[in-house]
């Protein structure tokens, strides 16, 4: 990520500051190993501030609740079908372009089944289902930008 220890990779803030502008984020933050790199917007006039403590910093607070979150039951209530979102990216319904969705509205689906991918920082994460069940619903569209939190698709 760094060339020197104290030296920050230019290109990657500009590879998150395109992320969040592609994605309407209004907020991101990357953390390996001693460096953390956090930009954030308040609004589409202001410049995005950057801030990459070298030291320990203390753990990030929980992200605002987006009103579609909000209309949502509490987290205790939350059934055990629920897939969440692991982390902030885009969400893919297939392997590629053009290929069958991995899974469909009233798929059977086994505990581990690959059931869509979110893509964060040009990496490909497989969702993996909970527990195996029939698909309810399907929460986010193809190439749909999703929260950390964001619930992905019900399984009952």
């Amino acid at each position: 990520m760094a060339t020197k220890k104290n030296q920050i990779d230019q290109n990657l803030i500009k590879d998150l500051a395109n992320l969040l502008t592609e994605t309407d984020l209004s907020e991101i933050e990357v953390e390996q190993d001693d460096l953390r790199i956090r930009l954030s917007r308040t609004s589409s006039a202001q410049p995005i501030q950057v801030h990459a403590p070298v030291a320990a910093a203390p753990a990030p607070a929980a992200p605002a609740a987006s009103p579609a979150q909000a209309a949502a039951p509490a987290a205790d209530a939350k059934p055990a079908g629920n897939v969440p979102s692991p982390m902030v990216g885009t969400a893919y319904l297939s392997p590629a372009p053009g290929a069958d969705p991995f899974v469909k509205v009233g798929d059977s689906v086994k505990e581990g089944d690959t059931v869509m991918i979110v893509e964060a920082m040009k990496t490909m994460n497989q969702i993996p289902a909970p527990k195996s069940g029939k698909i309810s619903a399907i929460l986010v569209e193809d190439g749909q930008p999703v929260e950390f939190g964001e619930q992905l698709l019900l399984i009952e």
